[in-house]
């Protein structure tokens, strides 16, 4: 049995909207997909939410957060995610947008580095700041659902400057971030993707060396130049997160779990697991 955390695409949420649509702008007045998103999963899509009212409990990467009025809430594809709860008046105003989208605007090497490495999923901002965005946001959905033969291109050109008015909210002191070397920088995001894609197949640095087409010692140098951490360390993370993530399913022994990530046994996995958390898988299930 072979047990992994399900990948919604953003056709999941936007039907009937067009299979080709880069931005989705939800009514949240319509039936909403019937997807058990209180249970851990990933998407393939990004999404920013402004909160209006109400309350909800996200988790993010296994950390609950808060989400209130004035919060800005970012999924992004590596995130896993779960709702643990939603107060029954809680309302947003939401987009969704495809990785395609951010490749084509070349975020991960531009302002808008902050999709490819948040410093934060759930982020409360001041008031006024949030009236601003909440401004943006609507903005936004007056032209999604205004029709016009350049549509496309006017949401994609506003929902560019949405990202540009949000990204300085996520910014971390500047003496933290990296400076300069875009390429560098671009290979560090491209790198990350391919490790939320394969991790649970690849664990060595050779095997996203070649996919990058350069050699294992110059990926850990450049990746630890831009994000401070190796590239086994991120590797390491990546797997012990999915498996943090399936072990919370009483349902999945722990032999299941180790071949739903490809170790050669339930004890290989085990010591991976050990030796990534401080825990074994039952001790893990039993203090989590």
């Amino acid at each position: 049995m072979n047990e992994c955390l399900p990948t919604y695409q953003l056709q999941a949420f936007s039907s009937p909207q067009p299979a080709a649509a880069d931005v989705y702008f939800p009514d949240y007045a319509a039936p909403r997909p019937n997807l058990p998103l209180n249970r851990p999963y990933r998407g393939d899509y990004y999404k920013i939410s402004l909160c209006l009212r109400g309350r909800a409990e996200l988790k993010a990467n296994l950390a609950t957060c808060v989400v209130g009025p004035g919060c800005l809430v970012l999924a992004t594809p590596d995130v896993i995610k779960e709702w643990l709860s939603i107060s029954e008046d809680y309302e947003t105003l939401s987009v969704f947008f495809t990785q395609d989208f951010i490749t084509t605007n070349n975020a991960a090497t531009g302002r808008l580095r902050f999709l490819v490495n948040p410093s934060a999923y759930v982020l409360q901002l001041p008031e006024p700041v949030a009236e601003n965005v909440a401004a943006s946001f609507r903005f936004l959905q007056q032209k999604y659902n205004t029709p016009h033969t350049e549509r496309e291109n006017i949401l994609k050109n506003i929902l560019n400057s949405l990202l540009y008015e949000i990204g300085p909210l996520y910014d971390q002191p500047a003496a933290a971030r990296p400076a300069g070397h875009p390429r560098r920088q671009q290979l560090a995001a491209a790198f990350r993707q391919l490790v939320h894609t394969h991790c649970t197949t690849a664990r060595s640095v050779q095997f996203y060396a070649d996919t990058l087409c350069i050699t294992p010692r110059h990926l850990t140098e450049l990746v630890k130049a831009v994000t401070g951490r190796t590239a086994s360390d991120w590797i390491a993370e990546a797997v012990a997160l999915e498996a943090k993530a399936l072990l919370q399913n009483p349902a999945l022994a722990i032999q299941q779990v180790a071949a739903s990530l490809h170790f050669a046994d339930q004890f290989a996995f085990s010591r991976f697991f050990k030796n990534s958390t401080g825990l074994s898988p039952t001790a893990y299930r039993q203090v989590r």
